[in-house]
């Protein structure tokens, strides 16, 4: 059921972009340093999105890597603990009686 509800959503996005980019499909003039050129207004922004969205993940790389990083350590003390414990658990217990 819930695969059925994710088509679903993702057909009403597609015809959302379908609409957008058929209502916006008038040419708009873009300056830059080396050139003039003209393009759909939609596919400048979709172009612009993703260029927006590809420098949030480079920006947030430094982070993810230091969090992964982090957790593998965790990990690797959690094991080592849990070797301890079981080790001390099978210890024979001296008695000097």
């Amino acid at each position: 059921m819930s695969r059925i509800i994710g088509y679903i959503f993702l057909l009403v996005i597609l015809l959302l972009v379908l609409f957008f980019t058929l209502l916006n499909a008038d040419a708009v003039r873009i300056d830059y340093h080396f050139g003039v050129i003209e393009r759909p207004l939609s596919l400048v922004l979709l172009v612009t999105m993703l260029a927006g969205a590809m420098l949030g993940i480079v920006a947030s790389l430094g982070i993810i890597i230091r969090h992964r990083h982090e957790l593998a350590r965790l990990k690797r003390q959690v094991k080592n603990t849990e070797t301890e414990v079981s080790n001390l658990r099978n210890m024979p217990i001296k008695d000097d009686h």
